[in-house]
């Protein structure tokens, strides 16, 4: 006479973005209660009730005939909900319902409202239209039954009638409590199941995050999150886009690594890649490779913040570095690494090919093109602390940035000679009021940005420097 609660076979997690980290598929059995089984046991119930009624003379004879149909309606709207077209239909089992709604307060109307039975069937049906649509389908439930009781009494002209037989009511609530306490038990079981399977979930959830944070170590992390959130598909796939590249290696590396120990240099290499790293994705930079001691970086892909800015990001990157590789290497030389390493960088502008390269089972993402060889070029044509960039480059960012003309070079690609020109620096921090100042020498090193320096942190400034300032005077006298 209903259906019983959702049928829930499994619980299956899978999204299709990648960048929140929620990867998982994962499959959780969970104890059925099929509509077909609890259709079967409601209205089996119910034929109970009314052969016993019968027998006690309770309901009239003509009723026997339906325990027939109690026991063949169950079949029938299985067959009508998955094997008809009826299957495609939204929705079918709370429409199913709604049709063992109209049955069950048919079948109240015809016995005359007898107390204990019509209360059993209302019971079953209205705990099974909870169970199933919540609220709202109990209010619809409740409408439809109420209706299918009256106009069945208004036309057959049953008498009301609120005594029972005290084994018909017995057997009404022995029914009625085995069909809810089944029911209930099945929907604890399904419960249980589906807090164990978001439990399960969440916990494949975080171990994919982890998995992935550490797979974004491989990738730069603008990459990883247009890939990771479902911005780009992971194919291969290229196109043309104007980005700024960015080359630098270290002059005197070379000599170092033949003076020290392979696990220093290498602890000393990846000192020197991670801090340029961060000064990389301070600017926005897409971090593309490491090679030997060399680093490129380009600018405009997977975002830009359009050819200008990003060519000036880059150049203000290529700036920084360059200061801060004096404070690295004022600490190097604090651990006994006497050989002078500097840093010499080249910047190209111009169009590019970025994307997938490589096989359908090992890509890379990185640029191609006569720019990026142009990029390298310059590079190892920077004298030491030197940073060269194409005309290109310059015409971007000369009203920001101080440059001085360096002449010529050809290069393979180009057909005619490349001018190229050398960056001084911020045009904001040349002549007196520069906001920027710097002094190396053995044994010291500063590096100031007066605009960066907070109201406290100038203070902490000024006392350390005073203190360097007296020590110097008291070995100056000592002397």
């Amino acid at each position: 006479m209903m259906s019983a609660p959702a049928e829930l076979r499994s619980v299956t997690g899978n999204t299709g973005k990648l960048g929140q980290g929620d990867i998982y598929d994962h499959t959780v059995a969970i104890p059925p209660m099929p509509d077909y089984n609890g259709r079967i046991l409601a209205y089996t119930a119910t034929a109970g009730i009314i052969v016993t009624g019968v027998l006690q003379g309770v309901f009239p004879q003509l009723l026997l005939w339906m325990v027939a149909g109690a026991l063949v309606w169950p079949h029938l709207a299985h067959v009508l909900t998955r094997r008809t077209f009826l299957r495609r239909s939204p929705r079918i089992r709370q429409k199913m319902l709604f049709l063992d709604c109209i049955i069950g307060g048919s079948f109240i109307g015809m016995i005359g409202l007898i107390a204990i039975p019509s209360v059993s069937v209302v019971l079953m049906l209205m705990f099974s239209c909870l169970i199933v649509g919540g609220v709202r389908q109990w209010l619809f439930g409740t409408v439809l039954l109420s209706a299918a009781m009256a106009a069945t009494v208004a036309a057959t002209g049953t008498a009301a009638s609120l005594e029972a037989p005290l084994l018909t009511s017995i057997v009404a609530i022995l029914a009625t409590g085995t069909y809810i306490c089944v029911t209930a038990y099945y929907s604890h079981q399904q419960a249980r199941a589906l807090l164990l399977a978001k439990t399960q979930i969440q916990n494949q959830r975080e171990q994919s995050i982890a998995l992935s944070h550490k797979l974004s170590k491989y990738l730069s992390p603008q990459v990883w999150q247009s890939i990771f959130t479902g911005e780009r598909d992971v194919r291969l796939e290229t196109q043309r886009k104007k980005l700024a590249v960015f080359f630098s290696d270290i002059k005197g590396f070379t000599e170092l690594s033949e003076e020290m120990e392979p696990e220093a240099l290498t602890e000393l290499l990846n000192h020197y890649f991670n801090e340029m790293s961060e000064v990389a994705l301070k600017y926005g930079g897409t971090i593309d490779k490491f090679v030997g001691d060399s680093i490129m970086v380009f600018f405009g892909d997977p975002t830009s913040r359009g050819q200008k800015e990003d060519a000036f990001s880059c150049v203000s990157m290529a700036i920084e570095m360059r200061k801060h590789m004096k404070i690295m290497r004022q600490k190097w030389r604090s651990q006994g690494i006497k050989t002078p390493l500097e840093i010499r960088m080249g910047i190209s502008t111009g169009y590019t090919t970025v994307g997938n390269f490589g096989a359908e089972n090992r890509m890379d993402y990185t640029i191609i093109g006569k720019e990026v060889n142009l990029a390298s070029r310059l590079e190892s044509l920077a004298e030491p602390g030197e940073i060269l960039v194409s005309y290109e480059t310059f015409s971007l960012i000369k009203d920001r940035i101080m440059c001085r003309d360096k002449g010529e070079i050809t290069v393979k690609g180009f057909g005619k000679p490349v001018p190229i020109y050398e960056v001084v620096d911020f045009r904001r921090d040349m002549g007196p009021h520069r906001s920027f100042l710097e002094h190396e020498h053995s044994g010291f090193a500063m590096y100031l940005d007066s605009d960066k320096v907070t109201e406290r942190e100038r203070k902490a400034i000024l006392s350390a420097l005073e203190d360097a300032a007296d020590r110097l005077r008291q070995e100056d006298d000592t002397e």
